[in-house]
């Protein structure tokens, strides 16, 4: 082989190892494009190295430079392809378990007054205005038919506190600004 061959084979090699990268990003083929196209570029740098050092050591830093710059730039659109879009997971929703809509209107029970329908043991059923509602105390037994409070509600679970019968009449005539 002649000097000028080894550096058409090697800028060859190099140009099948890129078109072989790109391949991978479309072809199923498990890596084993990713293995040709790496060995494509160890020789087709070797064979730049034959030709002259000067020329192979400059090939090299050009290969190392051209590879994370053609790497950015294909996975940058590469999900945006058919094949892309199938194998990549969609964006999650940012929705959030306070967020749910169940959990904001338990969020409108914070400070209200309910009666326990069964033996809170911590947890059991309260009637809150009409609406039943599974709830936890903050660790005391609670009889049936004892009045409870709200205080906190965390995660979807609403804690009450046993307190004694409230006057409604006081409650309504309130001033809380």
């Amino acid at each position: 082989m002649t000097d000028s061959t080894y550096l058409t084979m090697g800028y060859a090699l190099i140009a099948l190892g890129f078109l072989l990268l790109l391949a991978e990003l479309f072809l199923p083929t498990s890596g084993t494009l990713f293995v040709i196209a790496v060995a494509c570029f160890a020789v087709g740098v070797t064979f730049t190295f034959w030709y002259d050092r000067t020329v192979g050591m400059w090939t090299l830093l050009g290969v190392f430079l051209a590879l994370p710059i053609l790497g950015k730039i294909l996975l940058t659109y590469w999900p945006r392809t058919p094949i892309g879009r199938r194998m990549i997971l969609a964006a999650r929703n940012d929705e959030t378990l306070a967020t749910l809509q169940g959990n904001q209107d338990l969020e409108e029970l914070r400070g209200r007054y309910g009666r326990a329908l069964s033996t809170l043991r911590p947890s059991g059923l309260v009637d809150f205005e009409g609406r039943r509602v599974q709830t936890i105390t903050e660790g005391r037994m609670v009889e049936p038919g004892q009045w409870v409070r709200c205080v906190d509600v965390q995660a979807g679970k609403v804690i009450v506190r046993p307190v004694d019968k409230p006057n409604l009449d006081d409650l309504e005539t309130a001033d809380f600004s």
